[in-house]
C-alpha cells in the first residue's frame, strides 16, 4: 500500500505540474544558436518545444526577451526550424529524474541513460535550479573526508562538505586525478560530471580512470564538446541535482565536474547569443552570477548529508590570474594546483603543494599533526629555494642548518607525495605518512 500511496503521489504532482491550456507562438527569426518567436507568453527558465516539421518536436528553453520577441535556445541542434513554425509552452520549469536506480549509470544532461542498459527507474524528480539554501540550514565542516590522494589528505585535508578547486593546465593529469578520487574516496557515493569533454575520452575515462569498481557507486554525468551550450550547462546542473537527491538520502557524496571552466564558456556562449554585453575576456555577467549559485549547492548540511565538491578550473597558459580561474578560486574552501614542471619531471600527481591550500585544514586536524604536515611543507619551500645552488654544487654542505634538513628529508617527502594511479591510500595512511617523515 505503501508503493502505491507514493505512486499515486507522483502523478498528482504530475498533474499539479500539467498547464490545462496550451500557450502557442510562431517562429519569426532564427540567428545564431537562437530562436525568436512571437510568444507564448513564458518566463526565463521555462521549456518549449517547437514543431520543426518533419523532424519532430525540438525542445527549447527561454533565455531572454528582445523586442516583444522571446527569445529560446533549442537544446540540440536547431536543423529543420522554418518561419513560421508553431513553438509551444511544454513545462514552466526543467526537472531532473532522480533515484538511487542511477548508480552504476551513464547519463546525458537530461537525466537519461547513455550507456546501453535500458532505462532508468525514477523514484522522484528534483528541480534543475532550486531555491537558494539558507545558510543557517548548513553545518560546520568538522569531519575530515578521505580523497585517496596522499598528497591532499596528509597535507591539504579536505573536510566533509567542503569546495576544491584542482587548477592547471590541459594534459597535467586533471582526470586522473579525479577517477583516483571517485574510486578511493571514503564518501558513500560519486557523482561526476563531465562538461564538454571530447567524446573519444568519455569511454577511456569510465573504463580506465573510473574503472569498474569505481562506476558501481557513481553515477556520470556527461555532455560532450560538440553539443549545444544548454546541454553543457545542464550536464554540470544535473550533477549537482542528482547530488541533492543522494545527500537529502543522508549520503556523504563526493561531487567532482570537469571542468568548470567549459561550463563557464558555454555560459558565455548563451549570454552573449541572447545580448548580453560582454566584459572581462569576452565572459558575460551572467557567468559570474551563474557560478556562485553552482558551487554554494555544495556543502555540509543540517538534515544529515553533505556534498564535498571538487571543479577543476583549465587555466590558460597556467596563467592562475584568468578570470575564471580568478572568480572560482574566491568562491571555494580551498585550492589545488597542478604543476607542468613536476609533470614533466614524472611526479604524479603533479600537485604544487606549496601554492596549494585546504582553508578548512586547521579545523580538522589536532594542532600537533597541523605543525607537522607544516614543518613538510617548509622543508619544501627551503629546498626549492636552494635547488639551483644545490644542483650546480654551489652549495657546500653545513652552511645551513635548514638546508641541510631539507635535502636529507627531501627523498622521503618526494616518495610521500607521488603516488601510483593504482595506488590506494586510506586518509589514516596518509596520516601515518606524515608522521613517520617527521619522528625524527
Amino acid at each position: 500500500m505503501g508503493d502505491a500511496d507514493f505512486n499515486l503521489d507522483r502523478y498528482f504532482r504530475d498533474l499539479a505540474e500539467m498547464d490545462p491550456v496550451k500557450t502557442i507562438g510562431t517562429v519569426k527569426r532564427a540567428v545564431g544558436l537562437t530562436v525568436e518567436s512571437l510568444g507564448p507568453p513564458v518566463s526565463i527558465g521555462e521549456l518549449c518545444e517547437i514543431a520543426a516539421g518533419d523532424s519532430g518536436g525540438i525542445p527549447a528553453e527561454v533565455v531572454g526577451f528582445r523586442d516583444n520577441y522571446v527569445i529560446s535556445m533549442p537544446l540540440y541542434k536547431a536543423d529543420g526550424v522554418k518561419l513560421g513554425d508553431k513553438i509551444v509552452c511544454r513545462r514552466k520549469k526543467a526537472v531532473v529524474p532522480v533515484g538511487p536506480a542511477l548508480l552504476g549509470r551513464v547519463v546525458n544532461a537530461l537525466g537519461e541513460p547513455i550507456d546501453g542498459l535500458g532505462p532508468v527507474e525514477a523514484e522522484d524528480r528534483y528541480p534543475l535550479q532550486p531555491p537558494e539554501t539558507n545558510p543557517m540550514q548548513r553545518r560546520n565542516i568538522d569531519q575530515p573526508i578521505g580523497t585517496g590522494i596522499r598528497a591532499i589528505d596528509g597535507l591539504l585535508t579536505c573536510g566533509k562538505g567542503q569546495r576544491i578547486g584542482i587548477f592547471g593546465g590541459s594534459g597535467v593529469g586533471k582526470s586522473t586525478l579525479l577517477g583516483m578520487m571517485s574510486r578511493y574516496t571514503s564518501a558513500d557515493i560519486s557523482v561526476i560530471s563531465l562538461v564538454g569533454e571530447r567524446g573519444r575520452e568519455v569511454r577511456g575515462f569510465i573504463e580506465k580512470d573510473l574503472g569498474p569498481d569505481g562506476l558501481k557507486r557513481s553515477v556520470v554525468v556527461v555532455s560532450t564538446s560538440d553539443q549545444p551550450p544548454l546541454l553543457r550547462i545542464r550536464a554540470a546542473l544535473t550533477a549537482t541535482t542528482v547530488a541533492e537527491y543522494f545527500r537529502d538520502q543522508g549520503k556523504d557524496v563526493l561531487l567532482v565536474m570537469d571542468s568548470v571552466t567549459r561550463f563557464a564558456m558555454a555560459q558565455r556562449e548563451v549570454g552573449l547569443a541572447a545580448g548580453e554585453p560582454p566584459s572581462t575576456k569576452g565572459y558575460t555577467p551572467s557567468v559570474f552570477s551563474l557560478l556562485p549559485r553552482l558551487v554554494e549547492r555544495a556543502g555540509n548540511f543540517l538534515s544529515g548529508g553533505s556534498i564535498t565538491g571538487f571543479y577543476t578550473v583549465l587555466v590558460e597558459g597556467d596563467d592562475m590570474s584568468e578570470p575564471i580561474a580568478d572568480a572560482v578560486r574566491s568562491l571555494l574552501d580551498g585550492h589545488v594546483v597542478l604543476n607542468r614542471e613536476l609533470a614533466w619531471r614524472n611526479h604524479y600527481p603533479c600537485i604544487d603543494v606549496l601554492a596549494s591550500v585546504s582553508r578548512l585544514m586547521n579545523e580538522l586536524v589536532p594542532g600537533a599533526y597541523r605543525d607537522k604536515a607544516g614543518k613538510i611543507r617548509e622543508w619544501l619551500s627551503t629546498y626549492n629555494k636552494a635547488e639551483d645552488m644545490i644542483n650546480i654544487g654551489a652549495y657546500a654542505k653545513g652552511s645551513n642548518p635548514k638546508i641541510d634538513l631539507a635535502v636529507r628529508k627531501n627523498d622521503a617527502v618526494n616518495a610521500f607525495l607521488c603516488q601510483r594511479f593504482d595506488e590506494q591510500v586510506s586518509l589514516q595512511d596518509a596520516f601515518a605518512g606524515v608522521e613517520d617523515i617527521t619522528k625524527d
